[in-house]
C-alpha cells in the first residue's frame, strides 16, 4: 500500500514546513463527513503518531494512520491551479463517487 505526492505538491508541503518553523511531514487522513461519506483531512505533523505510516516521497513525508490507509492506497497528491483557485487535489482511484462540491467521497 502507498500514498505519493508530486513534485508541485511536494514543493508547497516543504515551503509551508518551512514557513511555519519545522516539522516532520504532511498527515493525511479520511473522515466521515460530506455528503458523499467521506473527507479527506491534511495537518501538518511535528511529530508522528504510533499507528503512522510513513511514506518518503519526493524529499517530503505523508503520514497516513493504519485505518485511513486503505481509502488511500494508490492515491497521489496534486497541487493545481483552476481558474482563481489552488491547491491539494487527491487522484484517488478507490473513489467511486464524489460530491457536486467537491468536499467528499465515497469508496
Amino acid at each position: 500500500m502507498t500514498i505519493t505526492v508530486t513534485p508541485k505538491a511536494a514543493g508547497k508541503i516543504r515551503q509551508a514546513l518551512d514557513k511555519r518553523g519545522g516539522g516532520v511531514g504532511l498527515r493525511v487522513a479520511v473522515r466521515t463527513s460530506g455528503c458523499s461519506g467521506y473527507a479527506y483531512a491534511l495537518e501538518f505533523a511535528d511529530t508522528a503518531l504510533p499507528d503512522d505510516l510513513s511514506f518518503p516521497c519526493e524529499g517530503v513525508t505523508l503520514l497516513v494512520d493504519a485505518q485511513s490507509l486503505p481509502m488511500l492506497d494508490g492515491t497521489e497528491l496534486d497541487w493545481v491551479r483552476e481558474g482563481l483557485n489552488e491547491g491539494f487535489k487527491f487522484h484517488n482511484p478507490n473513489a467511486t463517487a464524489t460530491c457536486g462540491c467537491g468536499e467528499s467521497f465515497a469508496v
